[in-house]
């Protein structure tokens, strides 16, 4: 299986760079992992122009997992089972995408898949990135019976 994490503008805070390394390094010891960053909207672009960007990215037969706050919001064990129902399907790739400030398009959105809530509350983009690394990595180490720190 390959993860590919779709997301727009760069990681440019140093510290949250170094975790996103991190968890992606730890992650891909599980499965391939490829990151594709979109670039930022000028101020006068639409979501609409960000989710054309997006769509000449995705790949059509990928499983598209969009993050989102009016997703499913899953415990880490949830998280683990709902990776392996993915993996039980057959699934070869999955494609996280984080929108943009905005939000993404009718268009993205109507190719997605699966909504993930990471929580309730509000992250910057950088934040959520890596608390989507980590989660991914601990869902993981659940499946594989791992010891991961509580």
């Amino acid at each position: 299986m390959k993860f590919s994490f779709v997301w727009i503008g760069k990681t440019k805070d140093k510290s949250w760079m170094a975790l996103q390394e991190e968890y992606l390094r730890r992650l891909s010891h599980f499965v391939k992992c490829e990151i594709v960053e979109i670039k930022d909207s000028a101020p006068h672009e639409t979501k609409e122009i960000e989710g054309e960007r997006i769509l000449k990215i995705l790949n059509q037969k990928s499983f598209v997992c969009l993050l989102d706050v009016k997703g499913r919001a899953l415990s880490s064990p949830e998280m683990a089972r709902e990776i392996e129902k993915w993996q039980n399907r057959g699934e070869k790739e999955i494609t996280f995408v984080i929108g943009g400030p905005g939000g993404v398009s009718s268009t993205i959105s109507e190719k997605v898949e699966f909504r993930l809530s990471l929580s309730f509350l509000t992250f910057t983009h950088e934040m959520a990135r890596v608390v989507m690394l980590e989660q991914l990595y601990r869902a993981y180490t659940i499946i594989k019976g791992f010891p991961y720190q509580k």
